[in-house]
């Protein structure tokens, strides 16, 4: 099976990611990323998540900052969005994460992970038949979740 190529790394790369753009790495920028780092692939956090877990560390960051801090690092390829009933979510784009996709209940925003070979196939053979390289595929399956029912 062809491979799929994986998100940049985070590490320094976001630095010399910034520097190319023409962008500082400011503390706020890093304090961000640190955050989803140090909570690992799979977790999922809107705007207003990463504020409250900000202040829990005695970071202080405007919720206006972390919007744009947000859509950046998507658009880096750092972080990955995902729109649920409840608005954006965010979660780190890391390789260990690249082939799973999501279960998003449409009542209260619950958010589950699950890989599948089947949907990697598919997205496979599709960019194959128009020509594309494949960079990552993701569902999301919306549903309602046994304690919304």
């Amino acid at each position: 099976m062809p491979s799929v190529s994986t998100q940049p790394e985070t590490g320094g790369s976001l630095k010399q990611g910034l520097h190319q753009d023409g962008r500082r790495l400011t503390p706020q920028r890093r304090r961000i990323l640190e955050l989803f780092e140090s909570l690992g692939g799979g977790r999922h956090l809107s705007a207003e998540d990463v504020h409250h877990q900000l202040l829990n560390r005695q970071l202080k960051v405007s919720l206006a900052t972390i919007y744009r801090t947000l859509r950046l690092l998507v658009e880096m390829g750092f972080l990955q969005e995902l729109q649920t009933s409840n608005g954006s979510q965010f979660e780190l784009a890391d390789a260990e994460h690249i082939r799973h996709h999501h279960l998003v209940c449409v009542r209260c925003g619950r958010t589950e992970d699950f890989e599948s070979e089947a949907v990697l196939n598919a997205g496979l053979l599709a960019s194959k038949g128009f020509g594309f390289d494949l960079i990552g595929s993701s569902l999301t399956v919306r549903g309602i979740c046994p304690q919304c029912r």
